[in-house]
């Protein structure tokens, strides 16, 4: 009587990789960000707990708005750039009414502009407002302030200007400016020609409905977000309806709302000293919910003037874009806006990479083949070793078989022997699951940057592949488009999914076949699980994993030549691969 099959350390070992490269696929979230999103939570309530009790007493930011709209018929300042298209309201001089001009809602670019913001009385109100606060028994300009503009147009290189008094010896002018890109900046100068000191606290704030959140993937963030002193704070819709709202304190930073392309935000100057508040409140019946910050307290003295500056980014997430306002403006970890994850150090170059590339050939599929290339040559030597090692295991497979029979009735003693011959033949059971291992977060990092990456959107390949963040939009079930039905999503089984299937299939059978019954057996269904899958996946993580196959092919034939001059396989074995 033999011993149980698959008790010994190499299947435990080679089942702990399989384990490991399907759980992960499927928890990763669950495991990773879920516990990294719940700590730093239970930091923010703990800061906010101690930061609240020390709060001073102050004006708050404006976080509703009645049913009237109070900006129908008023005079509109037109928006009009390389970037963004739109309008001001002269009533409230709110930033409501924004599309982002190079950007569109299909593939197809007479499909209309993304709509970014709105008025504040729509259902999907979205907002960004700046603007000066004051104690009791002073006015300042409020959402339903009508100001006087010096334009009816705002362009980079036509500046506005517009004035409000309040009648009690206060004049305030702001000046707004827009670049070529996504950025306002909006400078504030209060005159004070009142009979006594005034104290004004500048604020901003970014507010939107939000009606259904249940749709939003755990794959990345998006809702409230901001820096405070080079601290990330990704902060959830649902946390803000459970917990209730959240506050910090900061020297530096930003705030905003965040989607998975797009970004408002609003921006204080370098050095202003702020409190900032995420909460959820009810706009009429639906949700909102707003991202604000308010200044320190300046005092306006008699006959004086102050002046505060703010900026107000409004449009997509381009990373050279972030990073060109984080070096200009001074803005903290602007960059990281974009959801690169807990695997930013590995997500970030493989983005620039990826955009070298990119820059090189014109295509991003292309892009995603040449980084693959990389990927492959920099793992080689560990691949080179990992296939030695599962070859010098299949040697071993006699004498393994004859300790298993020998001490089939002691199995601390059989493996015990079992690991005395792994060190005296100098083999590593472990070798052969370390390309898995290593590969999984090389594949998340690559799988975050298609995902989340505007860069990637709507980026063609060749063929019918028109957007590599999107599904392959072939179906095998429907012979690719010739039958008129839509089958359940778990059907959906594009061409290239199958071709990445077919490609395991044959690496698989290049491999050295596990001498264990059930480890065979587990690597056979392996290609059909990642199948189905793959199939949910962007078609540019299906290509470079397809692709990466297919480059794993060829290594394993130049390796099994190599195996074969060592002596490590047998050339009727060697043959029969080839």
């Amino acid at each position: 009587m033999t011993s149980p099959v698959g008790q010994g350390p190499e299947t435990k070992n080679l089942l702990f990789a399989i384990i490991a490269a399907t759980s992960i696929m499927f928890g990763w979230q669950y495991f990773y960000e879920r516990p990294r999103m719940e700590a730093l939570q239970a930091q923010q309530k703990l800061e906010q707990a101690k930061k609240l009790d020390a709060a001073p007493v102050a004006p708050k930011a404006v976080t509703t708005d009645s049913g009237h709209d109070a900006t129908e018929g008023a005079p509109r300042i037109r928006i009009s750039t390389p970037s963004l298209h739109g309008s001001i309201s002269l009533v409230g001089a709110r930033f409501d009414d924004l599309t982002l001009a190079q950007y569109h809602q299909q593939l197809d670019k007479k499909s209309p502009e993304v709509k970014l913001l709105t008025r504040a009385t729509a259902a999907d109100a979205y907002f960004v407002e700046v603007g000066m606060l004051a104690g009791d028994g002073v006015a300042t300009p409020t959402a339903t302030t009508r100001w006087q503009s010096s334009s009816s147009e705002l362009t980079p290189e036509k500046p506005i200007t517009l004035t409000w008094n309040n009648g009690a010896g206060l004049t305030f002018t702001r000046k707004i400016a827009v670049d070529e890109h996504f950025m306002f900046t909006i400078t504030d100068s209060v005159k004070n020609n009142a009979s006594a000191v005034v104290k004004l606290y500048p604020y901003g704030l970014v507010s939107r409905n939000y009606a259904d959140i249940s749709k939003h993937t755990m794959m990345m963030h998006e809702g409230p977000i901001g820096v405070m002193d080079e601290v990330l704070h990704d902060i959830t819709y649902a946390s803000l309806q459970d917990d209730g709202p959240q506050k910090f304190e900061a020297t530096k930073g930003w705030l905003g709302i965040t989607d998975q392309y797009w970004l408002a935000a609003v921006i204080p100057e370098s050095g202003m000293v702020f409190d900032a508040h995420y909460k959820q409140f009810k706009r009429g019946e639906i949700d909102a919910y707003q991202s604000d910050m308010r200044g320190a307290p300046m005092d306006v003295p008699v006959g004086k003037e102050v002046t505060s500056t703010m900026r107000v980014f409004t449009g997509a997430k381009v990373v050279a874009q972030l990073d060109a306002y984080r070096n200009a403006y001074t803005i903290p970890l602007f960059d990281r806006a974009v959801d690169f994850g807990t695997l930013y150090f590995l997500a970030r170059p493989i983005f620039e990479l990826l955009s070298y590339f990119q820059g090189l050939v014109g295509n991003f599929g292309i892009a995603i083949l040449l980084l693959t290339v990389v990927i492959k040559l920099l793992l080689f030597p560990l691949a080179n070793k990992s296939m030695t090692a599962m070859a010098r295991m299949k040697q071993l497979t006699p004498k393994m078989t004859e300790l298993r029979e020998r001490y089939k009735d002691d199995k601390m003693k059989m493996n015990q022997e079992i690991m005395a011959l792994y060190k005296r033949e100098k083999v590593n059971p472990a070798a052969g699951c370390l390309p898995i291992l290593i590969q999984i977060p090389v594949f998340f990092a690559l799988y975050r940057v298609l995902f989340v990456t505007i860069e990637m959107r709507h980026a063609p390949f060749f063929g019918w592949i028109h957007d590599l963040s999107a599904i392959d939009p072939t179906n095998i079930f429907t012979l690719f488009g010739m039958i008129p039905w839509t089958p359940p999503g778990i059907l959906h089984l594009g061409v290239w999914p199958i071709v990445m299937c077919i490609t395991m299939v044959i690496q698989q059978r290049l491999n050295p076949k596990p001498a264990d019954p059930i480890q065979a057996a587990m690597m056979n269904y392996m290609p059909y699980i990642f199948l189905f899958m793959f199939a949910s996946f962007p078609a540019g993580l299906v290509i470079y994993w397809a692709w990466n196959n297919t480059l794993t092919i060829l290594q394993q034939l130049y390796i099994n030549t190599h195996l074969e001059k060592k002596g490590l396989m047998d050339k009727k074995e060697s043959k029969k691969k080839k």
